[in-house]
């Protein structure tokens, strides 16, 4: 979903520009060891502090970054029949699954796709595309908000962002290493750091946080499976399966754009190593896992 793009995208972001920002500051120079080399309980701590850092910033701007780069727009006062059946069918879901009231929101994409995010499961933000309400019935679309619904009940963004900050701090402390290498074997700098150390770290830290995003982007794919178990307890199993099914046939219709593709609702078509990097299980998958269950 477009959350999940939005979180790794910010967290990246962040990570780098603090990592800049910090060596500028000459703040990093207290992982030096007497000028000879790194000290790595330093290193760990530091690396720590702000890969978890990185992730809760992301997290707390969650809601609001999503607003913002996908126009949703916030339904103050219900102004049709249908923001008022939309408000009202997350209002009962949100009961039915212990938790707060979300903001309820519209955005404009002629693709069908939906998200939820927010760093408090009371407190969070269910957003469909105007494409998705053309293009489902109300069975369909209440499977659908069930299945986002679920999503916030069941804390994902919150262990993302756990998980999210372990897979910064390794990939903060790694690529340091791997800086510190470059510059003590290759340039054969043998004391503090150069600018071989600041570039070869930035540049491995980029590499990483990219190749490190398949892992949190397999806990996405798990996540979907129990979102999509829960939207089938919310809305009802044939709610759900016929929802999927639905977005199979626009899968097949219209091939998403890459950017929206992997991250949406409607998670796209991969093959190959880029299934490493979607954030939704193959729908086939999904609806098998559905037709499982009693």
């Amino acid at each position: 979903m477009k959350r999940i793009f939005l979180f790794l995208a910010t967290n990246l972001a962040i990570i780098v520009v603090l990592s800049i920002t910090l060596r500028l500051l000459g703040v990093e120079r207290i992982l030096d060891e007497q000028g000879v080399g790194l000290d790595m309980n330093a290193l760990l701590i530091f690396a720590a502090v702000f890969g978890f850092g990185g992730a809760f910033i992301s997290l707390a701007i969650s809601k609001w970054m999503a607003k913002k780069t996908t126009g949703a727009k916030v339904i103050e006062q219900p102004s049709n029949e249908t923001e008022r059946w939309l408000v009202d069918t997350v209002r009962r879901q949100a009961q039915m699954a212990g938790i707060g009231m979300p903001e309820v929101a519209i955005f404009p994409s002629q693709a069908p796709n939906a998200f939820a995010t927010g760093m408090n499961r009371n407190k969070s933000l269910v957003a469909v595309s105007s494409g998705l309400l053309q293009n489902m019935n109300k069975d369909e679309v209440e499977a659908v908000l069930g299945h986002e619904v679920s999503h916030v009940a069941n804390g994902d963004m919150v262990t993302l962002t756990l998980i999210q900050g372990v897979v910064n701090t390794f990939v903060i402390f790694l690529s340091r290493v791997i800086g510190h290498t470059v510059d003590r074997v290759v340039f054969k700098n043998e004391r503090g750091h150069g600018p071989a150390f600041w570039i070869t770290a930035i540049i491995a830290e980029i590499v990483l946080g990219i190749l490190a995003s398949a892992i949190v982007l397999w806990f996405s794919r798990q996540r979907e499976f129990r979102a999509d178990s829960g939207g089938a307890r919310l809305a009802g199993r044939e709610k759900m399966i016929a929802a999927l099914e639905r977005l199979k046939q626009g899968q097949a219709e219209v091939e998403l754009p890459d950017q929206l593709a992997a991250f949406g609702i409607n998670g796209g078509v991969r093959q190959g190593i880029k299934k490493l990097f979607m954030s939704h299980p193959p729908l086939d998958e999904r609806i098998q896992a559905l037709r499982r269950t009693s």
